[in-house]
């Protein structure tokens, strides 16, 4: 099967994102992974992707797009792939169709911005170890404090809860032009699956959806 997996910051998508790649013996390719292996191969593509990206540009979406290209023609996409935050745009799916990548289903993994912001905004970490706690659904024994060590817990900066709002409101904004896309496509093409999986509740529970919309 060839997925595009959606899913705003925070919604659990890389947890389940690693769930359908062992449940379906598929790779689970981001393009941020996608251009590090490029580059690091030194392909022809991945020069140009490493050209741009030391001036601090982006990478334009006819390169990523051929870099995608390259990266499904390999051996481990044989049974298919899983895209994970790729496309993000609506241009980039317009390209993807164009180039005539065929995708059967995309997944959004569906949970509200207040859930989001509450999850996000109540982690907690232990910078050394890597420890993640949160306030409400698995807080440390004494208040900010590392249970192992004594030391104090930090809040991110990236989980303060206006920098998720603001994070929250860039993925809308790209991605309901996205969503409204493959809906429609999937009511007209072949085989085109567009599912909404609820992603509130036990990692299992989840999992279980995901399976039976398989």
């Amino acid at each position: 099967m060839q997925i595009i997996l959606l899913g705003a910051p925070g919604a659990g998508k890389g947890t389940q994102a690693k769930f359908i790649s062992d449940h379906l013996s598929i790779p689970q390719i981001s393009t941020g992974d996608m251009l590090r292996a490029s580059v690091s191969k030194g392909t022809e593509l991945g020069l140009k992707a490493k050209v741009l990206m030391e001036k601090g540009e982006l990478v334009p979406d006819d390169l990523i797009l051929d870099l995608v290209k390259d990266r499904i023609s390999e051996k481990d996409c044989a049974n298919g792939f899983l895209f994970d935050g790729f496309p993000r745009t609506l241009d980039q799916a317009n390209a993807l169709k164009d180039k005539g990548i065929k995708i059967d289903c995309v997944i959004e993994i569906m949970v509200d911005d207040d859930e989001i912001i509450q999850r996000m905004s109540g982690r907690r970490v232990h910078t050394a170890s890597g420890r993640t706690y949160h306030i409400k659904y698995n807080p440390p024994k004494q208040e900010n404090i590392d249970d192992e060590t004594g030391e104090p817990l930090i809040q991110r900066p990236d989980d303060n809860e206006e920098t998720v709002r603001k994070r929250l409101a860039i993925y809308h904004d790209q991605t309901s032009p996205l969503v409204d896309f493959y809906k429609k496509s999937s009511l007209v093409q072949n085989g085109n699956k567009y599912i909404e999986v609820n992603g509130v509740g036990d990692i299992a529970t989840i999992q279980e959806q995901i399976k039976k919309a398989l």
